[in-house]
């Protein structure tokens, strides 16, 4: 497994329930999440990300989805995001470090992409994570695992 992969997105919504918008870059706020989203705050999932090869999956059923489309906040790749262990700590950019506090979700409703397609990765593939240290983040930038947690 790779160790290290690249921020293909940087996304964002004003609402929660909704696709985010790509915006090419962003600032990890320490115990929020990404600055401007409604995701963020102080709780566990301040941070969702997920993997270009995770959407891939998506496409191969037919849908026209992208980043952003997952409500992810950052789109990678390279990185088998959702085999990595809770409390492994990655680095994204320079200066952020995240910590992974979930693995999936429970999806309570059924979002627009399970309807067109029968099914939806986020709730088995997706990650979240809270920031532990904030800072820039932007499209083209290094995520890399700098611990991993426990199995």
């Amino acid at each position: 497994m790779s160790k290290q992969g690249l921020i293909i997105a940087v996304c964002t919504s004003a609402s929660k329930g909704e696709r985010k918008t790509d915006r090419g870059a962003g600032l990890l706020v320490k115990g929020f999440g990404l600055e401007g989203d409604a995701h963020g705050g102080d709780w566990h999932r301040q941070v969702s990300l997920l993997a270009t090869e995770s959407i891939a999956k998506m496409q191969a059923a037919g849908l026209e989805v992208g980043p952003g489309d997952f409500a992810e906040n950052l789109t990678t790749r390279g990185l088998d995001l959702c085999h990595l262990p809770i409390g492994t700590r990655l680095r994204v950019g320079s200066a952020a470090l995240l910590e992974i506090s979930q693995i999936g979700k429970i999806c309570h409703e059924r979002c627009a992409i399970f309807y067109q397609a029968g099914d939806c990765v986020m709730p088995r593939e997706g990650i979240f994570a809270v920031v532990l240290e904030g800072g820039a983040v932007q499209s083209g930038d290094i995520i890399e695992v700098v611990t991993e947690g426990e199995k």
